[in-house]
């Protein structure tokens, strides 16, 4: 006989087609961390289930039975983060971070703290305000979002210390000769090395170190974001040499966002490519 139980809170990271009519549906929860759920007859016309789609808070009335996966017999939609369709990068930075959970998260492990991390990031996008900085606040978004969910999974980027003897990082502002060193399988020396990925200044380390908090980086005096675009796209691309070194696997979703934040970095050249 079937067990029913309540998932009252699950963050939809994924959807794909079974059959004619029926879904897979992949969500993250609180207490059971990645869970699988077949929901019947959700892409059918007029389906009470149609809500079962990505990037959504749902609340969930889910049938078990012995070696089966979970059958979703009833759904409520609690938040529908409608905003980020809205734009494309938007979009992208969400997925993105559903991307990195399904990497960091296991099956049956709980998870709460990806959970709240994930909603709230997924909140920052859908309510970013369309003008000339969205895309500056979105990448800013998806580099903390990912930054955090990395931390949450194990695999913090080591910011706050020098990995050659362990002493802390103090990068002084305005110092413009201090610089350090990016090593993927390591984090971060002191100088610049031979056979580093990437070499930072002091302020780009000091944006990084303040990604830690929960409140994106602003200004005192009038709220604006710290950092120009270039510094988040190398920021990002720092993030994409960590995941790849440490997870062996990269979430797609990443190397499309730094390919919409260079299009929108060199205008010219992105038109060129796209009359090819």
């Amino acid at each position: 006989m079937a067990k029913v139980r309540l998932i009252d809170v699950s963050l939809s990271l994924k959807a794909s087609a079974i059959g004619e009519r029926d879904r897979l549906l992949t969500v993250i929860t609180p207490e059971e961390g990645i869970t699988r759920l077949v929901v019947p007859g959700a892409r059918r016309p007029g389906s009470s289930l149609a809500g079962a789609a990505p990037l959504r808070e749902l609340r969930l009335l889910v049938a078990s039975g012995r070696g089966s996966l979970g059958r979703v017999t009833q759904l409520e939609v609690r938040q529908t983060f409608a905003g980020l369709g809205q734009g494309l990068e938007s979009l992208t930075a969400a997925q993105l971070l559903a991307e990195l959970t399904l990497l960091l998260v296991q099956q049956g492990d709980p998870a709460p703290t990806s959970v709240e991390l994930l909603r709230l990031h997924w909140q920052r996008l859908d309510q970013s305000a369309p003008g000339a900085q969205v895309l500056r606040e979105t990448v800013a978004v998806a580099v903390q979002g990912t930054m955090h969910l990395l931390a949450s999974g194990g695999l913090a980027l080591p910011t706050d210390w020098c990995c050659g003897d362990h002493s802390p990082l103090a990068p002084p502002l305005g110092n413009w000769d201090w610089c350090c060193s990016f090593f993927p399988s390591e984090g971060f020396h002191r100088g610049r090395q031979p056979g580093a990925a990437m070499v930072l200044n002091g302020s780009e380390l000091a944006l990084l170190q303040r990604l830690q908090r929960q409140a994106l980086p602003r200004r005192r005096a009038d709220g604006d974001l710290m950092g120009p675009l270039p510094v988040w796209q190398r920021l990002l691309r720092l993030l994409r040499l960590w995941i790849g070194q440490h997870l062996q696997r990269q979430p797609r979703c990443l190397g499309f966002l730094e390919q919409l934040a260079a299009n929108a970095a060199n205008p010219q050249q992105a038109s060129t490519r796209r009359s090819c």
